[in-house]
């Protein structure tokens, strides 16, 4: 799976913060070594970039 680029130029909503989610999200992944990443032959960053554009996983901004 490569970076869904398609998906980040059709997005409607502010692009840096779903970039920031993604990143958040690969972080994650790659924490808690998630099998997931070894089916995309290790792409951390893709992997992530997908779950959140297919609302596999949601996020929301906290207030600081």
């Amino acid at each position: 799976m490569i970076f869904p680029l398609k998906e980040l130029i059709e997005y409607e909503g502010n692009r840096y913060e779903i970039t920031c989610a993604a990143s958040r999200r690969a972080y994650q992944l790659s924490m808690l070594r998630d099998p997931d990443i070894e089916d995309n032959d290790g792409k951390v960053v893709s992997l992530a970039a997908q779950q959140v554009f297919t609302r596999e996983i949601d996020f929301r901004l906290e207030e600081g």
